[in-house]
């Protein structure tokens, strides 16, 4: 079949002209030189065999034959060009899949996300339900910040896990309750809150900073980490917490230390991924992050 339309090179050239009414803006949109533009209009215009502009000192206008040409070309290119842009590859957009602790992702990760979000726009993020007897054989998650509960607890064998954070606790109150505070002794003599699943956790502060913790000793116990904190916030008493979890608050002054110690627990938060998996580009950028975000965030 022989094709008797002219070449879009040169039907761009043309309707540019008659946009702009001047070969030399119609070169600087096309960004050609105004040589090129005239050559594509010139060898149209022998294709066709008929003039398509009257050149005047003044510019440039179309003649009737031009004219007719503009309306029967003008929205099949406009509709070439669109559906060039619909079907242009685009970058692509990278998806990461995380289940993380909610209490370390309300507490920790997320205050720290944005940052991530900005150096990798292309990447979205997906979080799924935390389990906390997790067993690691979901396909729907592609990294997990997990929770190591004791030195007594393997990850399977199909788990590649790295320590991030997690490990130092430390005593915690409000900065009213801290006043007058002088040493280990004299804060265990104030109401003691703690993690219910996590009892313990005075214990290991109490021998770490040298003090004596009654055998009977009392409190106040939260199942969530989020109310211990707000607890200790509100006055009730002091916690012994994760420092990660209250970083913010103890640097916003919500929250202050009275005695400096800290103690180190075999429990803490761990990156996870399935060995068998294929390593992504973005679960590849998440991980180098995180664990810097984590080596700035204390143990």
């Amino acid at each position: 079949m022989r094709i008797l339309s002219p070449s879009l090179v040169e039907l761009h050239a043309f309707l540019g002209v008659v946009r702009h009414g001047s070969f030399r803006r119609a070169a600087d949109e096309l960004c050609v030189t105004q040589a090129a533009v005239s050559r594509a209009v010139a060898r149209l215009e022998s294709h066709l065999g008929v003039r398509l502009f009257d050149r005047t000192a003044s510019g440039v206008r179309l003649t009737a034959a031009g004219g007719e040409l503009r309306g029967q070309v003008e929205a099949p290119v406009a509709a070439l060009e669109a559906a060039a842009g619909r079907v242009r590859a685009r970058p692509e957009t990278r998806r990461l899949r995380l289940s993380v602790v909610p209490s370390l992702g309300n507490l920790w990760l997320l205050p720290r996300l944005e940052s991530f979000r900005q150096a990798h726009p292309d990447i979205d993020i997906e979080f799924r339900q935390y389990h906390h007897d997790e067993d690691f054989t979901r396909a729907d998650v592609d990294l997990w910040l997990a929770l190591k509960t004791g030195a007594r607890q393997r990850w399977p064998r199909q788990v590649a896990a790295q320590y991030l954070i997690g490990r130092e606790i430390v005593a915690v109150c409000a900065p009213a309750l801290a006043q007058g505070v002088a040493g280990a002794d004299a804060l265990l003599g104030l109401p003691k809150l703690y993690h219910s699943n996590y009892r313990d956790n005075w214990g290991l502060w109490a021998d770490a900073v040298g003090a004596r913790l009654p055998a009977n000793w009392r409190g106040t116990g939260f199942d969530l980490v989020m109310n211990l904190i707000e607890a200790a916030r509100s006055g009730m008493g002091v916690a012994v917490v994760q420092r990660c979890m209250v970083q913010s608050e103890l640097a916003a002054g919500r929250l202050v230390m009275p005695v400096a110690g800290a103690a180190t627990t075999d429990r803490g938060y761990y990156l996870c991924r399935l060995r068998a998996a294929a390593d992504s580009a973005a679960a590849q950028a998440f991980a180098s992050w995180v664990r810097a975000q984590a080596a700035r965030g204390g143990a």
